[in-house]
């Protein structure tokens, strides 16, 4: 594995690669690897000839209150597991490389963006879809993998490459989960032990809307409702939003007659959660766009 931190030797790599018809596979990360980002990276090298991943902690995405100097990082232990599951290409710029002026053109999201995550971050994913066309200019990949416990992500990510035209087909795979249910994450180290006890709720309340929908349920208000119970009874969490929406449209429904995404967020005491289910109109799980 080769560890590049200059944006022009990866471009000058990239094009080489591309030269030479090798298929890239991307996987864009913020670092502190755990078992999502491995199962992104080794479904990129099943399915192309080389894999690139970065590392890359975005300030973009953050917001005045928010933790980016607290963002975990472990850049020697990221290095040894990118290259055990085989990465070709470990990308880590700097944040003075990425941004060596301010910017003078600025992204702006008309759609997808102010729900959700969305919602309580203002400027978060114009900040994604920022860096991602940066990242997508400078290595180039025929494919992008990204995880769909962040579905929000995966729908702006998918409006950024069919509405700029970038060459590229997204890649959503399934979210990775502990054997309770919780969904894997960086920020789970900061849960206290009775917190770690009561995430699981969190799927477990997705479970649960959907079986509303398996027995017939389709007023979204009352799948809604039963959700948060679960996790106002079952955890000392603080519930953020249920939403259910459209996808990948994230548009409101009144009854569920489409493809959904059942979504929550929960604030722990120094962890805030995210999870997902996505379905169709009969409950039964999608796993793609």
């Amino acid at each position: 594995m080769e560890i590049i931190r200059s944006l022009q030797e990866m471009q000058l790599k990239s094009l080489e690669l591309i030269r030479q018809n090798k298929q890239i596979g991307f996987v864009a990360t913020m670092g502190f690897f755990h078992e999502g980002h491995t199962n992104l990276m080794k479904r990129a090298k099943q399915e192309n000839d080389i894999v690139v991943t970065s590392i890359f902690v975005n300030p973009l995405q953050f917001g005045p209150s928010e933790d980016f100097e607290q963002y975990p990082r472990d850049e020697q232990q990221d290095t040894t597991v990118a290259e055990q599951v085989g990465v070709d290409y470990l990308f880590l710029p700097e944040i003075q490389d990425m941004y060596p002026t301010p910017l003078i053109i600025s992204m702006n999201i008309e759609d997808r963006a102010d729900v959700l995550c969305g919602r309580s971050r203002p400027g978060h994913f114009e900040g994604v879809i920022t860096v991602l066309s940066k990242l997508f200019h400078i290595i180039q990949p025929s494919k992008t993998y990204f995880g769909m416990k962040d579905a929000q992500q995966v729908a702006v990510v998918d409006a950024l490459i069919k509405d700029l035209n970038f060459p590229i087909e997204l890649i959503p795979v399934s979210t990775t989960r502990e054997k309770d249910g919780l969904a894997k994450s960086s920020r789970n180290v900061y849960l206290t032990n009775k917190e770690r006890q009561e995430a699981p709720q969190l799927y477990g309340a997705l479970n649960k809307g959907r079986k509303l929908v398996v027995d017939g349920e389709t007023n979204t208000d009352i799948i809604v409702k039963e959700v948060m119970d679960v996790i106002n009874n079952h955890t000392s969490g603080r519930i953020d939003y249920v939403e259910l929406l459209s996808y990948p449209q994230l548009e409101p429904v009144s009854v569920v007659n489409r493809p959904v995404v059942l979504a929550v967020a929960v604030h722990f005491n120094r962890a805030r959660l995210i999870d997902n289910l996505l379905f169709d109109e009969y409950g039964n799980l999608i796993k793609q766009i």
